[in-house]
């Protein structure tokens, strides 16, 4: 289910943006940070403030998460820069790969907190543990479309985004065997990895994404943008219910 979970999720999301035309991709930058920012601060955030030793130590661990992810982003400017040389600004529309990279870490780090709470809702009885899988596959959708529209836009082809987004769902599978393992050592991380989620999607839509709306500056396009991240947040918000019950 562990499996099962990771992959369904990713192979829907992808089925739409796999439809999505080339053009699509700048505009629908808007759903995906609203997916994204919807899923950080209404399903990760709360349960990495639920599950640490207290609200302080949760945002302690968000703020380091944004900290790494903006020293993690340097490097790979550096590195770049360093390569290739460089200007400061995006060329072609891409990022020369920076959301995207930070983006699959961030995910990957969910995929396992996910995989550790189907082995803890298998553990508790099988019944509940179909359900937290099926729960936890729901509400991944909406995010993995972002996602998957951040890998494209960061300069990702669509066959390597798909890869990548594939990769990054085994970590839901490494969770759940670990976790069914070793669940009393596991669990003492849970408020960690989720802290750190929610720090890579919090940091990738307000430093990476966002900016890059600012360069569309009339009403029109504003309008668009907001009702795109509207909807975004709202994709969150209906497969809300579900995950709640998967959590409880």
């Amino acid at each position: 289910m562990s499996f099962a979970g990771g992959l369904l999720s990713v192979v829907v999301a992808s089925l739409f943006a796999f439809a999505a035309r080339p053009n699509w991709v700048p505009v629908l930058i808007s759903y995906a940070i609203g997916a994204l920012l919807g899923a950080a601060f209404l399903e990760v955030l709360p349960h990495a403030i639920e599950a640490a030793e207290s609200p302080e130590r949760a945002a302690m661990n968000v703020l380091a998460g944004i900290m790494l992810f903006f020293v993690l982003e340097k490097l790979v400017l550096w590195r770049h820069c360093h390569d290739e040389g460089c200007h400061g600004h995006e060329h072609n529309g891409h990022d020369h790969g920076r959301s995207g990279l930070l983006i699959l870490v961030g995910d990957t780090f969910h995929n396992f907190v996910d995989g550790v709470l189907i082995a803890a809702a298998f553990v508790e009885s099988t019944p509940l543990g179909i359900v937290t899988a099926l729960a936890i596959i729901a509400h991944e959708i909406p995010q993995e479309v972002g996602d998957f529209l951040i890998l494209i836009h960061s300069g990702y082809s669509k066959t390597k985004a798909l890869v990548f987004n594939l990769l990054s769902s085994l970590a839901t599978l490494v969770g759940g065997i670990l976790a069914y393992f070793a669940l009393s050592h596991m669990q003492s991380l849970v408020p960690v990895f989720l802290a750190l989620a929610a720090a890579s999607m919090i940091y990738v839509a307000v430093a990476d994404l966002i900016p890059g709306l600012h360069k569309r500056t009339e009403l029109r396009a504003t309008a668009q943008q907001v009702l795109l991240i509207a909807a975004g947040i709202a994709s969150i918000v209906f497969a809300h219910p579900l995950a709640e019950r998967a959590m409880s």
